[in-house]
């Protein structure tokens, strides 16, 4: 048997499922992946000028910054640079034991979680901490501030929820960096775009805070795997130690500092994501579905007892939808990517029709 790395192509039709940019990318990304030649694709990147770019566009110093080879990349150097035994220097001058008092490094995640978070503390033997959600997928904060040990190396805090879609409150990450001030808060900020306020202005307030953003989303990257990481120089060394020299390629660089000097697209599919989520909510308030109005650009759907019908049924109409039913914080739950208004009002019509039926 075969193992073929990443998700499984599931064919033709719409692709709902991943929460990927289904406009695509702008123009400008285009006409800058088109400019390269055999002596361009040749040569290894140079990072400099996308950095500054990168600074200057999220107003940070160069120094605050590392890319990263889609935010996964990141999250997994993380992982490696924090879960290791011996704690790095940047952890122990706040505070932070030398080795785990228990043997074992520990990360604190809400539930439910972004799986990538679980799959790098299991790839370094550290201990999974989850937290349950409070109700309609709240935030847990009292059960985050409880969970916090010495043991405790990275807390992760995805804002908006993947896959809930649920915004957690500012004072809450307040909290959460202050009270885990010996350990690593990793702000993951995929969806801020959508949720339309960040943290990265309160980050530098504390020296153990990161953020982590994605191109693969508002400015539709996800097929060059861009990211980047913001935090202090001294919390993002033992990150650069660990990670490959070049680990983004010379089409991806250039396709991010075209992304980021066309902000139109961005601003265009914000838009398009907003419609679509208020056509979703519709169709399902018709369909009798409950749902969890969203501030990114998915919606998670309770399909209650015909979830697996549902499911089932929209990608063989050649709606691809995620399936969510695995997890046990999501039973009977799938998430539903809202992007292009014209993609959206089809897997709208598509899942009532299917309703009707059941």
């Amino acid at each position: 048997m075969t193992t073929i790395q990443g998700v499984p192509d599931l064919g033709p039709g719409l692709r709902l499922h991943l929460n990927e940019n289904t406009g695509g990318c702008s123009q400008r990304v285009v006409d800058a992946v088109r400019a390269f030649d055999g002596p361009a694709l040749a040569t290894y990147p140079d990072f400099r000028d996308a950095i500054l770019e990168t600074a200057a566009f999220l107003g940070v110093d160069p120094d605050r910054i590392v890319l990263t080879n889609g935010l996964d990349e990141g999250i997994l150097l993380v992982s490696i640079a924090y879960l290791i035994n011996r704690a790095p220097e940047a952890l122990v001058e706040l505070s932070a034991s030398l080795t785990a008092p228990s043997g074992t490094t520990e990360i604190l995640v809400a539930q439910p979680a972004f799986e990538p978070y679980i799959h790098g503390a299991h790839s370094l033997g550290a201990r999974v901490v989850s937290v349950p959600p409070g109700k309609d997928f709240a935030f847990p904060l009292e059960g985050m501030l409880r969970a916090i040990t010495k043991n405790t190396r990275i807390v992760y805090v995805n804002n908006p929820n993947n896959p809930s879609g649920q915004p957690i409150p500012k004072d809450a990450i307040h909290q959460i960096a202050k009270a885990a001030g010996h350990a690593l808060v990793f702000v993951d900020e995929a969806y801020h775009d959508f949720l339309g306020e960040n943290f990265l202005s309160e980050a530098a307030k504390y020296p153990n805070v990161l953020i982590g953003r994605t191109f693969s989303k508002a400015f539709g990257l996800a097929g060059m795997r861009v990211g980047v990481m913001i935090a202090s120089p001294e919390i993002l060394a033992p990150i650069r130690r660990c990670m490959p020299l070049f680990n983004l390629n010379v089409v991806a660089v250039a396709a991010m500092r075209a992304a980021i000097g066309d902000p139109s697209f961005r601003t265009w599919y914000l838009a398009q994501a907003k419609e679509s989520k208020e056509l979703v909510y519709a169709a399902c308030d018709r369909a009798g579905l409950k749902y969890w109005k969203s501030t990114a650009n998915f919606v998670l759907i309770d399909g209650g007892a015909k979830a697996r019908q549902l499911i089932d049924g929209m990608i063989a109409k050649g709606v691809f939808v995620r399936d969510r039913t695995r997890d046990p914080a999501t039973p009977t739950c799938f998430r539903l990517t809202t992007g292009v208004v014209e993609h959206t009002r089809k897997a709208a019509e598509t899942l009532e029709a299917l309703c009707a039926k059941l």
